[in-house]
């Protein structure tokens, strides 16, 4: 990580009162207030005159993620709950990754790393059973340890030709994030989701895009304003606050993000305008670019980022992003892969010099949180400025609150 002055956790605080966290969405997504930072100078506005404000050429980059119902819940025979909070599948045998995707096909049973409520009461040999309702009949669920000490859990049911994606909707709950304080109700299953998601996989929204509606898309095409997606699976990680006092020292969780060559191809037609809708898409495009840079050093296993790498580079001893973008575009050719399924755990902090996005759309985020220091990386010490005006102005924060463009 950059060494050249201190960065120390008090840098990225603010007082965020509790009556300002937005705990419900409105009722129209695109009516939220939107700030616009644009190289100093804010304007207020309502999120629907999004496509106007946007500078010309702009190319929007979206996370096409769609939430999972995550958060299950046992009854031991004791009357004790057990909730699982499925973080991230694992292959049987190797405890390796596995790709979202292919967990979301599985029928039968599948492997997932979890945090466990209640762990505690939940013997090292016993079963969890749920039986589950369903339109088409009951199902059955059970869970197993499948390895106690790294936190991953077996689950299987009946019917077993049903896949776990199906399985999923049935069994699982909404992850609100835990600063709502609230349970999660049926009307979250809309809300919560984009109006684009596709891919499930994420534990929580890319919330910057629950703004965006078909008529902000409609205007967005009339202005001739392209757009793509990525799809980076938002882990919980996200929510986790850093508390060692040198922001450095923080231990950055990774993500599994989806790269296609239509993506790379768009990126480079585009290069010089591209904004990211949100931070997660922010990560995946900056992440893209230093894995083409390990793909130009001819490194091992260049589709798996650690917070690291990208400070190992001086700024102008790096290469061009058009390189990096190419090379990434060469390899996906060469291989004859249609995408590739990648790894990041990048951490962008003040400091660092953004490769790939000239802009971001985002929410308003919490006190003493990476995110923040995202914002900071894009606008220097201006995020504060941003903030007490959004606090002043009756913005709402967090992930049902509202939205700025900001452009440096």
């Amino acid at each position: 990580m950059p060494e050249s002055e201190p960065l120390l956790l008090t840098q990225f605080q603010y007082e965020l009162p509790d009556d300002r966290i937005a705990r419900f969405p409105l009722a129209q997504r695109d009516q939220s207030k939107l700030l616009v930072y644009r190289a100093g100078a804010i304007q207020h506005k309502s999120f629907s005159d999004l496509p106007g404000l946007l500078p010309e050429q702009s190319f929007l980059v979206f996370n096409n993620t769609k939430v999972i119902p995550a958060r299950l819940h046992f009854t031991r025979t004791t009357g004790a709950v057990i909730e699982l909070f499925l973080l991230n599948p694992v292959s049987e045998g190797d405890n390796d990754e596995l790709p979202i995707s292919q967990a979301m096909e599985r029928t039968g049973s599948v492997v997932w790393h979890a945090m466990i409520g209640n762990r505690k009461r939940w013997k090292s040999a016993e079963t969890l059973e749920t039986t589950l309702t369903t339109p088409t009949g009951n199902v059955i669920v059970k869970a197993d340890w499948y390895n106690q000490d790294a936190s991953t859990v077996r689950l299987s049911w009946e019917p077993a030709e049903l896949s776990f994606a199906q399985l999923i909707q049935f069994a699982g709950e909404i992850p609100l994030p835990p600063y709502l304080k609230r349970d999660a109700t049926d009307a979250d299953r809309l809300t919560y989701q984009t109006v684009y998601s596709k891919e499930e996989g994420a534990v929580a929204a890319p919330t910057a895009g629950l703004h965006f509606t078909d008529a902000v898309f409609a205007e967005l095409t009339a202005r001739g304003i392209g757009h793509d997606y990525v799809t980076l699976h938002v882990g919980a990680g996200t929510f986790q606050p850093i508390k060692s006092e040198d922001v450095r020292a923080h231990h950055m969780h990774t993500e599994e993000v989806v790269y296609t060559t239509e993506n790379v191809r768009h990126l480079l037609a585009h290069l010089d305008y591209i904004i990211a809708v949100g931070t997660t898409s922010m990560r995946a495009l900056e992440s893209l670019y230093w894995m083409g840079v390990k793909l130009l050093q001819s490194e091992p296993d260049p589709f798996r980022l650690d917070q690291e790498y990208a400070y190992q580079w001086s700024v102008t001893e790096r290469p061009a992003a058009e390189a990096a973008l190419v090379a990434v575009l060469k390899y996906l050719t060469e291989t004859s892969r249609s995408a590739v399924v990648a790894h990041t755990g990048i951490y962008i902090t003040p400091g660092y010099q953004l490769a790939i996005c000239r802009g971001i759309i985002t929410n308003f985020h919490q006190p003493s949180s990476t995110l923040i220091l995202l914002i900071a990386t894009l606008i220097g010490d201006d995020w504060r400025t941003v903030y007490n005006e959004a606090l002043t102005h009756d913005y709402r924060f967090l992930s049902y609150g509202d939205s700025s463009l900001l452009l440096p």
